[in-house]
């Protein structure tokens, strides 16, 4: 019995949502190892040029080059680095989408110490676009909710010190 004219539909529209999340996955994946490897530019272009990157030391950072400059200057001096996502999830909407995840971030603070580490943890929200060249970022969130070791070289310290009170995430909305 040959499916439906809707189940077919049905059955394109979830291979879709399924190709879709994957390469959301992917796109994170890409970027992030790039990080690891110090590889600016292959990790950047992960990014729309209307970019927004809010950290919860640092506040917003606006723009793709802005982004990545704030990002290169943190991380540079680490002598080896690794990036975990962890747990994500997406939603897709037509050509945007939202995602969430958890973060696990260590860095060996000291080259010849390789013991010596510094890491952190948080939560991740992303938003995406769907352009010509396939899905870029458009906005990340990050809340961090755990640090251990010591960050000998401050590259994640809050430019300036938040009131007392004051939560450092804030909710938005999401597709």
């Amino acid at each position: 019995m040959a499916p439906t004219d809707s189940a077919h539909d049905g059955l394109v529209r979830r291979l879709r949502d399924l190709e879709d999340k994957e390469a959301l996955r992917t796109l994170l994946v890409r970027g992030w190892r790039a990080l690891d490897r110090k590889d600016w530019q292959t990790w950047i272009d992960c990014w729309a040029e209307d970019a927004v990157l809010e950290f919860g030391p640092w506040g917003e950072t606006h723009g793709k080059e802005a982004i990545r400059a704030r990002v290169e200057e943190a991380e540079a001096p680490y002598p080896g680095m690794q990036h975990h996502i962890l747990n994500m999830q997406f939603e897709v909407a037509g050509d945007r989408a939202s995602g969430i995840g958890y973060m696990w971030f260590v860095a060996v603070t000291a080259p010849a110490t390789p013991s010596a580490t510094y890491s952190m943890g948080g939560a991740y929200a992303w938003d995406f676009r769907r352009g010509p060249e396939g899905w870029l970022l458009v906005r990340q969130q990050l809340d961090v909710r755990w640090t251990g070791g010591e960050d000998c070289l401050d590259a994640f310290a809050p430019e300036t010190a938040l009131p007392v009170g004051v939560p450092e995430g804030q909710a938005r909305p999401h597709v």
